[in-house]
């Protein structure tokens, strides 16, 4: 025999590689890895921040006033991290690598937290009598290491919060799937949130803040192991390069060919590449399609581009018009998350005066009053999955679209604003009724289980326009763009959270209706407002809506919604 034992053996491998199967990428095998992510980090992370105002109150000697300022910030940065985490996902790494490298800073910053509880010497002397300026403030290297763990955690946060969803919804090709993705994407985000916002809170409040942040630590790393388990078997979807030049290409094309005279198509000649999916450009917002005109020294000999910056592909163009058509209807939405910001901060005010006891022993904190919309928002999602959107296929034959979603949305926002405020006139009579108007720290006979209402009204909303605005930006933005589609919504979050507060405060520089008593407040008149306006808000988003024609989104039977739109001369389908 010629030969040797080792070539046979090496041949002998190479055929049984042969023979096995190739290994199953994306689909549902990967939904226990990522969810289980997104659930464990989830919950580390709304066990470290919900009681941060707290924590650097009690252990850190900050004023209340400033506590809330710098909560403010950090909210604020945490909610608007997420949109550069997506951008940076797109141009550059893609999903799976931004959120493991992201995970692994979250964890780091949680080992900070759990240090700064457990080390006497990374927090100043404890303060005999709080609020007066006896406490002894942080020392320059306590604060370092404090925000350094802050800074972390905002990182850590916006490379995983919506990216998540992004390669989740990568991970399927039936747009079924993905919106039943979408859906179980919400409630592990918000269920956990719940846990964080409770079970990790009660037990910094009622134990200890190393056991709290110990808690949050073991989630976290618990949620790095699990999306690492995972890592053979997603599909990972490459970075395309910043998209962001493109469509800057587009704009300045344009302006440079804006005295071209296009109003007759014939002898018009387009640039597009041969990978292109799209060679001739459509006729909506038409002004744009001189961009991709090719004029005389545009070109070489050999139909090459020769000016980058003067010519555009006819899917550059296209893509650049996608994005346009959706800044009205996501710019509806914008009023959306502040009625929710103003809603959950003016809530917690009620809460303060109102009779929170559960039994002798319990108390509900103010804070927590939000768990109810959360609550709602998980309830409801899991009704709308599970039991209305298969029961609405069966009567129609399709479920609903995003459209209908996001404006039956709106609709029940609006209608939790109006129960809000008839909540707080019955607030209000009974506090007339026993004269105590002017007792500020009056605690009203009234239980703030009367609270719960709206804010699962709020939350049934939020499990309707949320996802459905999650599903549509990523269907319908370009597909160098996916990342940063779902990131749109930390974008909304985060407008939202600053423009409720400056809502707030030009309602007080404006009226009398919110002073620091809200005994003698009338916060009913806000809440109407807030009704009214959303309820004109929603009257913008259906014109918005009937004029938009879906692009790629598909129904069940595989026909585009830009035909059916044209079929029912309509967005809303």
């Amino acid at each position: 025999m010629d030969s040797k034992p080792s070539e046979i053996t090496s041949k002998f491998s190479e055929d049984n590689e042969a023979q096995k199967p190739p290994r199953k990428i994306g689909g549902w095998i990967t939904f226990p890895f990522l969810s289980g992510s997104i659930l464990g980090l989830g919950i580390a992370l709304s066990g470290a921040t919900s009681n941060f105002m707290v924590y650097i109150i009690q252990e850190y000697n900050v004023k209340s006033i400033d506590a809330a300022q710098i909560s403010n910030i950090i909210s604020g940065s945490v909610s608007l991290a997420p949109v550069l985490g997506a951008i940076v996902s797109d141009a550059f790494f893609g999903s799976y690598p931004v959120i493991a490298v992201s995970t692994g800073i979250s964890f780091l910053s949680i080992i900070i937290f759990t240090l700064t509880a457990a080390l006497k010497s990374l927090r100043p002397s404890p303060c005999i009598l709080p609020s007066t300026d006896s406490c002894q403030a942080a020392s320059l290297g306590q604060q370092t290491v404090l925000y350094l763990g802050v800074a972390l955690l905002v990182i850590g946060t916006g490379g995983t919060r919506f990216n998540q969803g992004t390669i989740g919804a990568d991970q399927f090709d039936r747009v079924q799937d993905q919106a039943i993705y979408f859906n179980w994407f919400f409630i592990f985000m918000y269920t956990s949130a719940i846990i964080g916002s409770t079970a990790i809170v009660y037990v910094q409040d009622s134990v200890s803040w190393v056991l709290g942040f110990g808690l949050s630590l073991a989630s976290s790393a618990v949620s790095l192991i699990i999306l690492l388990l995972g890592a053979k078997y997603y599909r990972r979807v490459q970075a395309q390069g910043s998209p962001f030049t493109s469509l800057a290409r587009v704009v300045v094309a344009t302006a440079r060919k804006w005295k071209v005279r296009m109003k007759s198509q014939e002898g018009l000649s387009y640039y597009y590449a041969n990978d292109d999916e799209v060679t001739t450009p459509s006729q909506s917002l038409r002004l744009f399609n001189r961009a991709a005109l090719i004029l005389d020294g545009d070109t070489n000999t050999a139909g090459a581009l020769t000016k980058p910056w003067k010519l555009c592909t006819i899917q550059q163009v296209e893509d650049f018009k996608s994005i346009i058509r959706l800044l009205p209807l996501w710019s509806s939405s914008i009023y959306l998350s502040v009625s929710i910001g103003c809603q959950l901060n003016l809530t917690v005010l009620q809460a303060l005066t109102m009779d929170r006891s559960l039994g002798p022993h319990f108390t509900i904190p103010a804070g927590s009053m939000i768990v109810a919309s959360f609550s709602g928002f998980v309830i409801s999602l899991t009704f709308f999955d599970r039991i209305f959107f298969p029961l609405y296929r069966k009567l129609t034959g399709h479920i609903p679209t995003p459209l209908q979603r996001v404006g039956a949305g709106q609709l029940i926002n609006a209608i939790s604003m109006v129960a809000s405020a008839l909540v707080e006139r019955k607030r209000v009579t009974v506090v007339h009724a026993h004269q105590s108007e002017n007792q500020p720290g009056w605690i009203v006979p009234m239980s703030a289980i009367w609270l719960v209402l709206p804010l699962v009204l709020a939350g049934a909303a939020e499990a309707l326009h949320f996802p459905g605005q999650v599903e549509l930006y990523y269907k319908e933005f370009p597909k160098a763009l996916k990342s940063t589609s779902t990131g749109m919504m930390a974008l909304l979050i985060a407008s939202g959270f600053y423009l409720s507060t400056a809502f707030i405060g030009v309602v007080r520089r404006v009226t009398p209706w919110l002073p620091d008593n809200i005994n003698e407040s009338r916060l009913e008149n806000v809440y109407w407002m807030i009704a009214i306006v959303a309820m004109l808000n929603f009257a913008y988003y259906l014109v918005c809506a009937k004029f938009y024609k879906y692009q790629n989104i598909e129904n069940e039977e595989g026909i585009k919604g830009s035909e059916m739109s044209e079929k029912n001369g309509t967005g809303v389908i």
